[in-house]
């Protein structure tokens, strides 16, 4: 994909908001995974780098689409401050044809929706057809856009919300909740949120352990996308050998995700243990779980998720 114009676009959230009715962000995630199924795509592992003297640090994700002559490059730091550490993320896309940039986008939206866009597709894939009770562990931007992105996946009956901060919410943040499905329930505990779930999806910024899987009363899927923080993990280590496990990409998200990191180190768990990813899912060769016991998926972002959002951007900028 070549560029009209010498200098690359640059792209705030407000543009990329207005161009939301315009963005397929599912179809584009299908498509990356089916593109990196057919060694299209090239997906690197994270780079993690740290600031000197204990500042934070800024991770790149990086990938490859060869198909449409572009790779990219989402930069995203973890900077400590006196009070809550600041994250932000920009991702460039750049051309194969020319060499040249064609988007700067900030790539905090962007990272929310391909983040929930990546965890339907492991919904859609791995969640029994006949699912009828989601649980959502969280209950900010991220996790409600999960339940965007899922909501018409299955028929469920009830959409179960829990979070610590349930009970603080305003009348505003209540309202806004509700009215993104009428299914939805609010929770204060968390037992009566997961309960009989046939799906949980953890969507928090907890480095800890945040479900205790004892507590669901059946096989369930429970999904994964933790944070940034080091070796961050919602759920703990030791359960991966109890469950079938996945994953957005086999060759790198063992490398990054802080229970299967940690689960390797202390002979837990092993990545030949895994069931497959999202790659294997998209073209059949991967086994469906048979639910005799949990499933596990976990995603880490891609860098070629970052390339294929970006990539969604600019084409519509191009349409006008």
């Amino acid at each position: 994909m070549s560029s009209s114009t010498q200098a690359p676009l640059i792209v705030q959230e407000s543009d990329i908001k207005a161009l939301l009715p315009k963005l397929d962000v599912l179809a584009a995630m299908r498509s990356l995974f089916i593109s990196l199924a057919a060694d299209h795509a090239i997906q690197l592992p994270q780079q993690l780098v740290e600031f000197p003297n204990g500042q934070g640090d800024f991770i790149n994700y990086l990938g490859v689409m060869s198909q449409e002559q572009v790779y990219g490059i989402k930069t995203s730091p973890y900077i400590k401050t006196e009070g809550k550490p600041l994250v932000t993320a920009w991702t460039m896309l750049m051309s194969m044809e020319t060499g040249a940039p064609l988007l700067l986008a900030d790539a905090g939206l962007l990272t929310t929706l391909r983040t929930a866009a990546t965890t339907a597709l492991a919904i859609d894939s791995l969640a029994p057809k006949g699912s009828k009770r989601l649980a959502v562990i969280g209950s900010g931007p991220i996790a409600l856009a999960h339940i965007e992105f899922v909501k018409g996946l299955r028929e469920w009956e009830k959409i179960s919300i829990h979070s610590l901060e349930i009970p603080t919410l305003s009348d505003k943040q209540h309202e806004a909740i509700m009215a993104i499905d009428p299914r939805i329930a609010l929770c204060e505990l968390q037992s009566q949120a997961v309960s009989n779930a046939d799906v949980v999806m953890l969507c928090t910024s907890s480095p800890q352990p945040v479900l205790q899987t004892e507590i669901l009363g059946q096989p369930t899927l429970i999904t994964s996308i933790s944070t940034n923080a080091y070796r961050a993990h919602e759920i703990a280590p030791q359960e991966l050998s109890k469950m079938d496990v996945y994953c957005d990409y086999r060759h790198t998200t063992p490398l990054a995700a802080g229970e299967m990191v940690i689960a390797t180190e202390r002979q837990w768990w092993s990545t030949e243990s895994l069931a497959g990813d999202l790659a294997e899912l998209s073209n059949g060769t991967a086994p469906l779980p048979a639910y005799d016991r949990h499933v596990f998926f976990r995603s880490i972002g891609l860098g070629l998720e970052d390339v294929a959002i970006s990539l969604e951007v600019y084409k519509a900028l191009a349409q006008g």
